[in-house]
């Protein structure tokens, strides 16, 4: 589970985030949505323990990401904005160094591997160095990478940016099976059929605050609206960010 508490943070005299707050249940898609430069990033990235907040507290799985972010490394898997792989190594190689990294090791490592790549259908780019990978590919990389120690939440950052429509629609299985395995899924997105596909919990972000939380039902209700497009545009009063 993922908790966040009035979170404040500001770059400068730019105030990126102005007390959100949320929960994120396990068992759950829970999406975060917001025009560009909402803050959504920022959020993500003090989950990630790269940010500190200049207020409130982010938690995951009851631990402090300022006072324990070991603790709480291991049990996230992070798909960030910019994905960071080793150009030089295989797509393999960036997993298994990663699952090292974790403590992982021989057989165990291995077979975990084995597991992602056909899952994410890997097959045939896991020994191919990643330097001159497509988006989509280094995406599934960077996927793989994140899950290999098997977290149990997860927090994914456009994670079918680049994707075609049919690696698209198997990134979508994909995470709706981490849910149900009973992990947290976190995921932001600017892709509305996505979000109505795979979210069952909402939360939408403008101006570094928190401008409406629900299911998708319930913020269909709310805004009087018959799509999320329309009611995301109702909420944050404008077009921007959208795709």
């Amino acid at each position: 589970m993922i908790e966040v508490n009035n979170l404040h943070k500001s770059f400068g005299n730019i105030q990126a985030l102005r007390g959100v707050s949320f929960t994120a249940p396990d068992g759950m898609i829970t999406g975060i949505l917001g025009p560009n430069g909402a803050g959504k990033t920022t959020t993500l990235r003090i989950l990630y323990t790269v940010l500190k907040p200049d207020q409130g507290s982010a938690r995951v799985d009851g631990f402090d990401t300022i006072r324990s972010p070991m603790e709480v490394q291991k049990r996230i898997g992070a798909l960030p904005d910019a994905h960071g792989l080793y150009p030089r190594l295989t797509a393999r190689e960036n997993i298994r160094y990663y699952g090292r990294l974790h403590g992982l090791k021989g057989s165990d490592l291995e077979n975990k591997i084995d597991e992602l790549v056909r899952l994410l259908e890997m097959q045939d780019i896991e020994n191919r160095v990643t330097e001159g990978f497509s988006s989509g590919q280094r995406v599934k990389v960077a996927i793989a990478r994140a899950l290999v120690h098997q977290p149990q939440n997860v927090l994914l950052d456009e994670p079918t940016n680049g994707l075609d429509v049919m690696s698209t629609r198997s990134m979508r299985t994909f995470i709706r099976r981490l849910c149900d395995e009973g992990k947290c899924v976190l995921f932001s997105s600017h892709i509305m059929q996505e979000v109505s596909a795979l979210c069952d919990h909402i939360v939408i972000i403008a101006g570094g605050e928190v401008a409406a939380s629900g299911t998708p039902d319930q913020i269909l209700a709310a805004t009087g609206q018959q799509n999320l497009e329309d009611a995301f545009v109702s909420i944050i009063g404008t077009d921007e960010g959208l795709e």
